[in-house]
């Protein structure tokens, strides 16, 4: 069913298919004289000296030219982001490693002294670049410096870890007893793990999501 609107003068006319809601917005000055629409078409009368304008009735705004992606463009931007995604990933999951390793459990293990820094020449080094470290049974740690005069220093950063040994310096190297964990250990312990296992979650997470 069509909506219409009479003339009052001879008029031009202009069809639209399947015109869109809104057609038209006409200024005071554009004088319509006549509108006509269905469900498929709207018929436009204006004065002839209007129809025949080459400017465009229907204003959409400026328009700007996208050229679509080809389909190799847009897997090979799929296939960096997931290199990229990966590699954050796996440095994030090897970080949470570290620090699990590092946790003193009631077996000796070299990584427990991976985080030690020890002040060097005036500059702090990582203990394990500066000293060989061993295991010679399953309580204990050897610690043996390649320069002798680091032996206080390292004896020292240590003590100041809040790994709870207390290292015996001979001389020539330092030996750490690992002691019995006690169930109070034992639970900060847990805490402290449930605390760097939620860190790693997030910071995977950000990893995800934030580029």
């Amino acid at each position: 069913m069509a909506t219409s609107f009479s003339p009052t003068a001879s008029v031009g006319s202009i069809i639209f298919q399947n015109p869109p809601k809104g057609l038209l917005l006409l200024s005071q000055q554009q004088q319509q004289r006549s509108f006509a629409s269905s469900a498929s078409y709207a018929t436009l009368k204006l004065p002839r000296a209007f129809a025949l304008s080459p400017r465009p009735l229907l204003s959409k705004g400026r328009t700007t030219l996208v050229r679509a992606a080809t389909i190799e463009e847009i897997e090979a931007e799929k296939a960096a982001i997931e290199k990229d995604a990966k590699t954050r990933m796996d440095r994030t999951i090897d970080n949470v490693r570290t620090n699990f390793s590092s946790i003193r459990t009631g077996r000796a293990n070299p990584s427990m002294l991976d985080k030690i820094q020890v002040e060097y020449y005036g500059s702090p080094v990582s203990l394990k670049s500066i000293a060989q470290i061993s295991t010679p049974d399953a309580s204990s740690l050897l610690v043996q410096p390649y320069d002798k005069s680091s032996l206080k220093a390292i004896e020292k950063a240590i003590v100041s870890s809040d790994l709870g040994m207390t290292p015996n310096n001979d001389g020539e190297l330092i030996r750490l007893s690992i002691p019995q964990l006690t169930s109070d250990r034992r639970k900060e312990l847990s805490k402290i793990v449930a605390k760097q296992a939620e860190e790693g979650k997030v910071y995977l997470l950000n990893t995800l999501f934030l580029r």
